[in-house]
């Protein structure tokens, strides 16, 4: 069993994480060429199409465990619907109507996943990329459940002043996202492999 992280540092991982996840928000994500490939093309860059948002919020569980993961997305959410417009499309209390709210909420459960299975084990990269992963399909668990519910009790029927349809709405929201996503959990699993050993936990 890995050393079990203490509270004074799972404080500072979850203000960490709610700094990372509100600036990963910010940030869109690329990956580049591969390096063998530099020398006749040189370094190019290629955009995921999504953000570094939700590498942050699973490497907060991978580095700071279930609680650090919990605390620093609660706090995301408070400071998104009463301060700060630090959601993808703004804040405040209105924000709960927004097709895109529930993968926001999934990011209190998907932290505490990936955090719980994250210390279960002794970190290696396959173990941390699954928790990234279990972490990940949380988030869409929940983001779906709430389109569904909103969708068919009709509180969320528009998106950019249109009305489209669920399995649009699903394919912007869950499909499309997904090999970004895929691709930052693989990124966040050998990151979080290698500050795992250099603070030795």
């Amino acid at each position: 069993m890995p050393k079990p992280v203490s509270p004074p540092i799972q404080s500072l991982w979850a203000l960490v994480g709610l700094l990372l996840t509100i600036g990963g928000n910010f940030l869109e994500a690329f990956a580049t060429t591969p390096p063998w490939a530099w020398t006749g093309q040189g370094l190019k860059t290629v955009s995921l199409g999504v953000t570094y948002q939700i590498g942050a919020v699973l490497l907060t569980g991978c580095l700071g465990g279930a609680k650090a993961g919990i605390l620093s997305q609660i706090a995301y959410i408070v400071v998104g619907l009463t301060w700060l417009p630090v959601f993808n499309q703004g804040g405040g209390w209105d924000y709960v109507k927004n097709p895109g709210f529930g993968y926001i909420l999934g990011f209190v459960p998907g932290a505490w996943v990936c955090g719980w299975l994250a210390f279960r084990v002794v970190p290696r990269l396959e173990s941390l990329a699954f928790s990234a992963l279990c972490g990940l399909l949380t988030v869409h668990f929940y983001g779906v459940a709430y389109l569904l519910i909103f969708y068919y009790t009709r509180t969320v029927q528009v998106i950019d002043s249109k009305a489209i349809s669920l399995g649009e709405t699903l394919l912007r929201y869950s499909l499309y996202p997904l090999p970004g996503q895929l691709a930052i959990v693989c990124a966040v699993a050998v990151l979080s492999f290698f500050l795992r050993r250099l603070m030795f936990y």
